[in-house]
């Protein structure tokens, strides 16, 4: 017998199957018709597809006509699709559509020209075969650039101009598969009737009238006979659409009643029974499809974007507006925090000795402006002896209670001084504060490119229901790799004690392989994400040791994934050795995963873990922050760094090293943050470590790296020779981290 899990799991089984599913197309269509004369579907299929794959198409339209005897009918037909093959032997088209489009339309006008001109009927025909061109041609561009999306966004996308290149591959095939002359049943009605019920079921009424309809429209293209048959399909198919939320043998009987009931009231004739017989094939190819039927293969974006654009907008000015809010109050700061005016200083202290001085008049009158000086000097000293008492002043009587004025007003300044630092921190940490709400406001109103499926959201929670477990809510999408997520959501006493069980439900309901996030509380509420596993994986060997006479390591690391398609390798060096470092790393390292695993920007959870640093405490305490941000989609690879030692990367051949000169987390107000993406891929190898091994050591690290592939020997190797590299009479704590991603 044949193993079907071996014959899907080789490695050529995809281009074998698509060869053989041209082949197949090109002997089907080679004598259908479109509009009473000969179909173009087999021509613009060969236009759409690459080179192997149009010389199978030409292969399977071959032999049907020299099966039927009709290679002289379809002389046009295999002499454009053999234009078409040549053409892509010389001049390929890589992924351009339009291309296909325009080789295709010139093959045809190429070769029915040439025959034409041959039965000398060149002038009669040259219109038609220009107008015949074209629609191929049109045809062609369509059925590319639907294969694009399904094989590069792996999705059937029938939103915006998509939606138009869907629609006319759909009604060529449906009228090309009509006069398909396959016995018995009408392939291209079964085929019609079968998308109308799967539009109606998954797309409610919307979805039923618009697949009938073009059905339809496919349907008279081939013959009259065939569109009068199902022309009241779109009618059924809307009908039906109120069945969506019934289980789909209800759906299928209900519609298959209404047609029905449409053939009678319409009059019962042989042909009428004709087409029931379709019908019921139809259906019989609905039920088993509608079971493994997901919306992850087809883009609708029927959702209203208006509400995305209003969310959008409020959303950003609200931001400018706590943005404006935080720029006045900075102004209004450094206005309130200029110093003490020297000026009024002089005039009280003036005022309290020398309002009753009888000098007065001659002091602030005659001699005005050498007082005035004198004053002004005592004013700027900071401390006050007799030897450096003001010339301008030699002559007062009172020197001992204007000294006395002005060292109690020195106080009073140094003590505002003071306390204007004190604000000044505050004030400084509050606008922090602002700028990060700002940021945060800013990030939730962005447009996130997913599509939410109420079909999943409603079947994951129908599943875990049924399994005692009562989600508060339940949101599900596809990312734009069409990668399942969904998020669910407990109270706190309904939440289970992991997610490992609710990760296994979800798999099964769909035949997937998922993973899960940790549980993450906000409040009374707890959430995990349960996601399809992406196309790359992580894979992380780390090892560290102590300083000398310490019993905890200061350093801390976390790997973890936020669900969406991101993983996060994370690295933080205490300050100093010890428990102590060891609780200033823990807290950023664990501050930084909840936020991130909490939906918040990378840079905003490094202003909100600084801010915190900064004010948890009187002592001073800060700690490094490294990490690797990779995405497990496409292994693109961010380097973030906050004070901490270099990272070396291995890609293609060459070792990259990349630094940043920032200070930790938790040094001053305003945190500094460098990132930087970084070329990686499946094979690469990323090299963290803490500041315990010194630069010195780097040669040898690149020499590990560029010698051999095994991450736990290069770990191992550096931390064994860390202190034979190390020159300083302190050692410190080490931990060296080796990431790579494989496929």
């Amino acid at each position: 017998m044949i193993n079907i899990k071996k014959l899907r799991e080789w490695q050529y089984s995809p281009f074998v199957f698509s060869f053989a599913a041209c082949v197949l197309a090109g002997f089907m269509l080679s004598g259908a018709k479109v509009g009473g004369v000969s179909s173009f579907a087999d021509i613009s299929i060969a236009g759409a597809v690459g080179l192997p794959y149009s010389a199978a198409v030409f292969a399977g339209s071959m032999v049907r006509s020299i099966i039927n005897d009709a290679v002289g009918r379809n002389i046009v037909k295999l002499s454009s699709i053999a234009f078409v093959v040549i053409i892509k032997m010389f001049l390929e088209p890589k992924n351009d559509e339009k291309i296909c489009g325009i080789n295709t339309g010139v093959s045809v006008l190429i070769s029915g020209a040439a025959v034409s001109a041959v039965i000398g009927e060149l002038p009669q025909k040259l219109m038609f075969y220009v107008f015949y061109g074209g629609l191929a041609g049109f045809a062609a561009y369509s059925a590319a650039r639907f294969i694009m999306d399904l094989k590069h966004k792996k999705v059937i996308d029938i939103s915006g101009s998509g939606g138009l290149s869907c629609a006319v591959v759909y009604i060529v095939a449906v009228s090309s598969l009509c006069s398909a002359e396959i016995p018995i049943v009408n392939a291209g009605i079964v085929l019609g009737a079968a998308v109308t019920l799967m539009g109606s079921y998954f797309y409610g009424q919307t979805g039923g009238v618009i697949c009938g309809a073009l059905t339809v429209c496919g349907a008279f293209l081939s013959s009259t006979d065939s569109g009068i048959g199902v022309v009241l399909l779109p009618a059924a198919g809307f009908l039906t659409g109120y069945m969506r939320r019934q289980k789909t043998m209800t759906a299928a009987v209900f519609f298959v009643g209404i047609c029905f009931i449409f053939t009678v009231l319409t009059g019962l004739s042989g042909g009428n029974v004709g087409d029931m017989i379709d019908i019921i094939c139809a259906v019989a190819v609905f039920i088993p499809a509608a079971s493994v039927f997901s919306d992850k293969w087809v883009r609708t974006d029927i959702k209203d974007s208006s509400l995305s654009d209003m969310i959008n907008t409020r959303m950003g000015f609200l931001s400018e507006t706590v943005g404006e809010l935080r720029r006045e109050s900075e102004k209004v700061s450094q206005m309130l925090s200029k110093s003490c005016d020297t000026e009024d200083e002089i005039e009280a202290n003036s005022a309290e000795v020398c309002s009753l001085c009888y000098r007065r008049p001659f002091c602030w009158k005659s001699d005005k402006g050498n007082t005035y000086r004198g004053f002004a000097k005592l004013a700027e000293m900071g401390e006050f002896a007799q030897e450096s008492f003001p010339q301008e002043l030699a002559d007062c009587l009172h020197k001992e209670k204007i000294s006395e004025v002005f060292v109690k007003s020195a106080r009073e300044k140094a003590a505002a001084k003071l306390m204007e630092m004190r604000f000044s921190e505050s004030r400084q940490l509050l606008h922090e504060q602002m700028l990060i709400t700002e940021e945060l406001i800013r990030s939730t109103g962005e447009k996130l490119d997913i599509r939410c499926s109420e079909t999943a959201g409603r079947s994951i929670r129908l599943k875990l229901e049924k399994f005692g477990y009562i989600p508060s809510s339940v949101i599900a999408y596809y990312n734009s790799r069409s990668r399942l997520i969904a998020e669910v959501y407990f109270s706190s006493e309904n939440a289970p004690e992991n997610g490992t069980r609710i990760c296994d439900l979800i798999a099964d309901e769909f035949h997937l392989q998922m993973s899960c996030t940790e549980l993450i509380r906000s409040g009374n509420e707890l959430r995990i994400r349960v996601y399809e596993c992406p196309h790359y994986s992580m894979e992380v060997y780390a090892s560290s040791s102590c300083a000398d006479n310490s019993a905890a390591n200061g350093d801390t690391y976390t790997v973890f994934t936020d669900g969406a398609g991101m993983g996060y390798v994370v690295l933080s060096d205490g300050m100093g050795t010890g428990k102590n470092a060891a609780v200033e790393s823990r807290m950023v390292a664990g501050l930084f995963r909840r936020l991130v695993s909490g939906g918040v920007s990378v840079a905003s959870a490094v202003k909100l873990i600084n801010s915190f640093m900064v004010t948890k405490s009187r002592e001073e305490s800060f700690a490094t922050l490294d990490a690797l941000c990779i995405d497990l989609d496409d292994s693109s690879l961010t380097v973030i760094k906050s004070g901490a030692a270099a990272t070396l990367i291995r890609h293609g051949g060459n070792v990259l090293k990349v630094t940043a000169p920032t200070f930790p987390i938790g040094i001053y107000e305003h945190s500094e943050l460098f990132t930087r993406e970084c070329e990686f891929e499946a094979g690469d190898i990323a090299i963290m470590f803490s500041d315990g091994i010194s630069e010195n050591a780097y040669p040898f690290i690149k020499e590990l790296l560029m010698g051999g592939d095994d991450i736990k020997h290069i770990v191992d190797e550096i931390c064994t020779k860390a202190d034979v590299f190390n020159q300083t009479l302190h050692s410190d704590d080490v931990t060296v981290i080796a990431f790579r991603v494989r496929e």
